[in-house]
């Protein structure tokens, strides 16, 4: 198969070594409204065989199975629009969009168009994470749930324009970092339904978004839950999602499962693995991107949903946009009325 890279920021250097190790992939064209950006990407990965496109009406009108979009959340509209319109399959990095209306217009977008839309959510493609969806049932129902996101950016990270903005990205902390392991989250627990946040701009950045937040769940399930997620937890450490069920509990931090059970038994899953949690944001594997680009793959030649649907990632979403709310005006949101 034949795909496209729109969009060739920091990330498009995770993408490029995903792309080379993906059996049966070839990266057609690439596409960045910077010439520069264009020449730079292909002289970094010469061996893709890339060639650079002019424009995104070209990338829609050429012969490539889907496109791989990387750019900011507020310069994806159009683009989407235009490659919707030639029925080409989207594989977008997240956030879907800066909000969950804007989100949800994308994703409907695509599905009035029938066009097969992805969201890279890579956390969910951690081989240590299909271990734990085939010991939960075993755990028993969920009662407690912890997630941690201690995650540290410099100053620096926050001095690109428009980073940590509303404008750009969306927000801040959240939808930029913990989104991840909120989404994962959201997959083993199943949904919240209300929460009661704290958010804040900590001395740490000048930035608009916040970079802190803490909040108390409740699930549908009768599960309750914390959650606490910043990147002003120096020096940075690894993100984890504990969840304590009537016959034991389930630790998961970063690539590692630890399963305690109410008998005294203890079992171990998995390996080390970084995520980005410290001051590089691009110090993590590119194996769960390669995981994603192939299951997409497959979907595309099977006709079927990807790992994460544009529908399925909507959901931490709005958990982003009720923590929001809940965090500026002081109050419990229940997520039925976001």
């Amino acid at each position: 198969m034949k795909c496209a890279l729109i969009g060739l920021g920091m990330v498009s250097q995770t993408y490029g070594d995903a792309i080379r190790n993906c059996n049966g992939l070839t990266l057609s064209l690439v596409y960045a409204r910077s010439e520069d950006a264009r020449a730079g990407f292909l002289r970094d990965w010469p061996d893709l065989g890339a060639s650079a496109a002019a424009s995104v009406e070209e990338i829609a009108q050429s012969d490539v199975d889907f496109v791989i979009l990387t750019t900011p959340p507020n310069a994806r509209a159009e683009i989407v629009e235009t490659l919707a319109a030639a029925g080409k399959p989207i594989l977008m990095e997240k956030p879907v969009e800066r909000t969950l209306e804007t989100a949800a217009g994308v994703v409907d977008l695509c599905e009035v168009a029938g066009v097969p839309l992805g969201i890279m959510l890579q956390h969910r493609a951690r081989p240590v994470v299909a271990e734990l969806r085939r010991v939960l049932d075993r755990l028993g129902p969920l009662r407690t749930a912890e997630v941690s996101v201690p995650w540290w950016r410099s100053q620096g990270y926050y001095d690109e324009p428009g980073r940590g903005s509303y404008q750009r990205d969306g927000g801040g902390v959240m939808i930029s970092q913990a989104i991840h392991t909120m989404d994962l989250m959201l997959s083993l627990s199943g949904p919240v339904a209300a929460v009661t946040a704290m958010t804040a701009t900590t001395g740490f950045h000048d930035m608009e978004a916040e970079d802190f937040v803490c909040a108390g769940l409740r699930f549908a399930c009768g599960a309750v839950g914390q959650l606490f997620a910043t990147t002003a937890s120096f020096p940075g450490r690894g993100e984890t999602i504990t969840l304590h069920c009537t016959e034991g509990s389930a630790h998961l931090e970063a690539g590692v499962l630890r399963v305690h059970w109410q008998d005294g038994r203890a079992e171990e899953f998995g390996q080390a693995a970084t995520s980005g949690a410290g001051a590089d944001p691009m110090a993590f594997t590119s194996d769960w991107h390669r995981f994603v680009i192939e299951d997409f793959m497959e979907a595309v030649r099977g006709d079927r949903a990807p790992l994460v649907p544009g529908r399925a990632a909507l959901e931490v979403h709005r958990l982003i946009a009720a923590l929001e709310r809940s965090g500026q005006s002081g109050t419990t949101v229940d997520l039925k009325d976001v």
